[in-house]
């Protein structure tokens, strides 16, 4: 009687590789969630921002509370409670999307960039599911010159995320196989 080892099936076989990078990611949104919902208690609870409005920290950075109802720059703004939940599951689709793709990802430079996405998108959909709106609260400004709109550290995490798969696209290629001559 010989001795057989049954193979797993393909699908659920992941180089090892790709296990540490989808560990890495996922760790990594964990701790940018963790972060992004440690400042907004701050800010929220022992700073009381909603009651005070704004607190300068610096000359070029306040905390300034805002009330986000909408997405990036007021875009779907989510008025009514219908709107909200709408916006919840569109969100909720698009990071189960961004989780699917860092499952598949082999790059660990892309499968990091994905995390910050995800991270800060399930911050965001935490707050808009518990008060209707996402709390933003950073201020970076130069004078009256704002480059930015107030944000949070979920939006930060997001839009670095973007801009590293965006500069990864834009100035790596990927590596051809030579051409075999006929």
């Amino acid at each position: 009687m010989a001795d057989t080892v049954a193979e797993a099936p393909a699908h659920s076989r992941a180089a090892p590789v790709e296990r540490n990078h989808r560990t890495l990611a996922f760790t990594l949104a964990a701790l940018v969630f963790i972060f992004d919902q440690l400042t907004k208690y701050i800010v929220t609870v022992p700073l009381q921002l909603q009651k005070r409005g704004s607190m300068e920290l610096f000359e070029i950075f306040d905390l300034r509370w805002v009330e986000n109802r909408g997405v990036s720059m007021g875009f779907l703004t989510a008025d009514s409670d219908a709107g909200r939940w709408l916006l919840v599951l569109l969100t909720a689709a698009i990071s189960f999307g961004v989780f699917i793709w860092i499952w598949r990802e082999k790059r660990r430079d892309d499968a990091i960039a994905l995390s910050l996405v995800l991270g800060g998108a399930l911050g965001n959909i935490v707050d808009r599911m518990r008060f209707g709106y996402v709390v933003d609260f950073a201020d970076l400004h130069f004078g009256e010159w704002r480059p930015f709109l107030i944000f949070n550290v979920a939006d930060a995490a997001i839009t670095i995320g973007v801009l590293l798969l965006l500069v990864r696209a834009l100035l790596t290629r990927e590596k051809k196989a030579p051409r075999k001559e006929v």
